[in-house]
């Protein structure tokens, strides 16, 4: 399963802290992924972009600071095994555009993730940062992933759209260090 943090509604639709969302929106289209439905306090989609293999995008609707209600409910449900999930969020500490994917850590200060890592009980749970940093000198962290992205930073993300995608069908068929040599840009 692959979930996507961010924010439901209008208003947060292209904020920073909306890039998980805007990533699955893009695997659900580049994979043909079914229709989104409301599931495990989120909207779920499947799909089968490598070898028939079915996977989940998951957004959740908990708002990120919560996102691990809407996770650990889907993995509990599921009997997903830990290393069987990926989040995919922001990170202001990472340049914009930068990629990077990791089995296990900390939160690194990311409050959605830091949901996730609790409700599961364990940092041993894989993730795919993009960068959307730095943080400007004397900005609000919370103002900043809140707002739109400014200047070329959305075409700039966007570009990694593809790069990411081929990196986790590669995850899909090959395993996690195949892609960690496509993803850590």
């Amino acid at each position: 399963m692959i979930v996507g943090l961010g924010n439901p509604g209008r208003s947060y639709t292209q904020t920073r802290h909306n890039l998980g969302f805007m990533v699955c929106d893009y695997l659900h289209t580049v994979w043909k992924g079914t229709r989104y439905r409301s599931r495990f306090k989120g909207m779920l989609s499947t799909c089968r972009p490598v070898e028939g293999r079915t996977v989940g995008l998951l957004k959740p609707m908990t708002y990120v600071n919560l996102s691990g209600l809407s996770v650990s409910e889907a993995v509990n449900h599921l009997k997903l095994s830990r290393d069987r999930i990926l989040i995919i969020l922001d990170d202001v500490n990472l340049p914009v555009g930068r990629i990077r994917i990791r089995r296990r850590g900390s939160a690194g200060g990311h409050k959605g993730l830091q949901s996730v890592l609790e409700s599961l009980g364990t940092d041993e749970v894989p993730r795919l940062r993009i960068g959307i940093g730095p943080l400007p000198p004397g900005e609000d962290l919370v103002s900043y992933v809140l707002s739109p992205f400014a200047g070329g930073e959305l075409e700039i993300l966007q570009r990694t759209f593809p790069v990411i995608e081929h990196g986790l069908a590669e995850l899909l068929r090959s395993g996690f260090e195949r892609a960690s040599a496509l993803l850590n840009l």
